[in-house]
């Protein structure tokens, strides 16, 4: 049995191949991939071959956001009957660091990441991952909406850094995926308010739709600094978005970094979080979301199903990366490799 798999050879050079059947490890299950989100990253890894430190320099699998079913399991795994539909958190930690033993295995230096070199990704019919990392999903959950609990477990990990609370005004700067789920979630918390900015006029129409809150064009306005946000969560990674959203904060409120931008030397208004005592901190990933994502997306508190508006087959998985390059209206393709 062949794995049918994306594999990304060097930047614009995306190859469908056959690759051998993955052997499950002692721990591991095997899956059957049936639906897998592209993110931001598989479009910067596409264009560049690159993001940061991480570069691909041998052929590199995509995909980190993925559902499917287990086929198959190791010696030692049990806890999934074959049949079994699972959503994959894609980042197993090693289990015995400080980082993992505080609870922090998202902070864990030997992560095993899906799609980040030198590690292997989800765009493939068949991926093996460690037991305790597959989460079952209710028939209620689509095969889509399993493949973004992933995006969404980032917004559900940014609003817990914020210590977003009943009554808050939240500002959430950046309408892409991560940042509509960080809204949901954000309502989800508690916040009374939910002000979200983009310059993408099809995006602020579809947070609109999602009942995200106030959406603002901030290509025809800037951003009001007497907003008086509690709480700001910049999923944009826009270095004018982080000033103006930071700026928009009232006196002691929270400013929560999730987007990544192509600057990491991007200026901050020092003195402004100063005199204002402003929090300021960042989030990588995220740890113990997805038991939370799962049973929301089962009682219906999000919606996830609307963000994935474009399916390619396996076959097509260069023009899903390519997407929402050339439609301003796609919010989340998804790769579905038994297509």
């Amino acid at each position: 049995m062949d794995n049918r798999a994306a594999v990304l050879h060097g930047p614009h050079d995306l190859r469908v191949e056959d690759r051998p059947l993955p052997v499950p490890g002692p721990n591991e299950v095997l899956v059957e991939v049936r639906a897998v989100g592209v993110c931001g990253s598989d479009i910067h890894y596409y264009e560049h071959g690159r993001i940061g430190d991480f570069v691909v320099s041998e052929p590199l699998v995509l995909g980190h956001e993925a559902m499917g079913v287990v086929v198959g399991s190791g010696e030692r795994a049990g806890r999934h009957l074959p049949g079994t539909r699972v959503a994959l958190e894609p980042g197993v930690p090693c289990g015995r660091c400080a980082e993992c033993r505080g609870g922090r295995y998202n902070l864990c230096a030997d992560v095993a990441f899906f799609a980040t070199p030198p590690v292997d990704g989800a765009f493939a019919r068949y991926v093996t991952i460690d037991e305790d990392f597959a989460h079952p999903l209710p028939d209620q959950v689509s095969d889509e909406a399993g493949a973004l609990l992933e995006p969404l477990s980032v917004g559900l990990w940014a609003t817990r850094k914020a210590d977003v609370r009943p009554g808050d005004r939240v500002l959430v700067t950046g309408a892409g995926p991560v940042g509509l789920l960080a809204a949901q979630a954000a309502r989800i918390a508690g916040a009374a308010e939910v002000v979200i900015t983009d310059i993408n006029p099809d995006r602020l129409r579809a947070a609109e739709e999602l009942g995200a809150g106030t959406a603002l064009d901030t290509g025809e306005r800037p951003l009001d600094p007497g907003l008086g946000a509690d709480v700001l969560l910049e999923c944009s990674g826009a270095p004018a978005a982080v000033a103006a959203g930071i700026a928009a904060l009232r006196p002691a409120g929270t400013a929560v970094l999730v987007g990544m931008g192509p600057h990491s030397d991007a200026r901050l208004p020092v003195q402004l979080i100063q005199n204002r005592e402003i929090t300021l901190t960042g989030t990588f990933r995220y740890a113990n979301t997805y038991p939370q994502a799962v049973a929301l997306a089962a009682a219906g508190r999000v919606e996830l199903d609307a963000l994935a508006n474009r399916r390619f087959p396996l076959d097509r998985t260069e023009q899903a990366l390519l997407a929402s390059r050339t439609d301003a209206s796609v919010v989340k393709a998804v790769v579905m490799p038994g297509e």
